[in-house]
């Protein structure tokens, strides 16, 4: 039943997803499907995952830090300027994220299906 409620707060909702790795990014959007989730993408660049913020913000975003060799901050930078949540999802640790983003989400690589809905509900919640 809870997994249920979780799913309705998530339904519906756009999400931009910024993964490098194929079998990766269709994981995960595997999963944010399951929790009725609309994907935006996946972007395997960060030049595409910027053309389609200019498309629309979505409602949360999910980046890799590292796509394709290229760090992902200017893609955080858009959605911070725009006050769109994200979050990162990445094997090197918090500790490997730039000062400003270490107060951003963290999903450690690899991760369960129940870290990715909690930490997509956290982020979610007005500050």
């Amino acid at each position: 039943m809870d997994q249920l409620a979780d799913e309705s707060r998530l339904s519906g909702k756009h999400i931009l997803v910024v993964e490098d790795e194929a079998l990766a990014a269709l994981h995960l959007e595997d999963m944010l499907q399951e929790l009725g989730c609309e994907v935006v993408g996946p972007a395997a660049r960060v030049k595409h995952a910027i053309e389609l913020l200019d498309q629309g913000s979505p409602d949360l975003a999910i980046l890799d830090l590292n796509v394709a060799g290229e760090l992902v901050y200017p893609v955080a930078d858009t959605l911070a300027a725009r006050g769109v949540p994200f979050l990162f999802a990445t094997g090197l640790g918090i500790a490997s994220l730039d000062e400003n983003y270490r107060d951003r989400p963290v999903l450690q690589k690899p991760f369960a299906f129940s870290d990715l809905r909690d930490a997509m509900e956290a982020s979610l919640v007005p500050a």
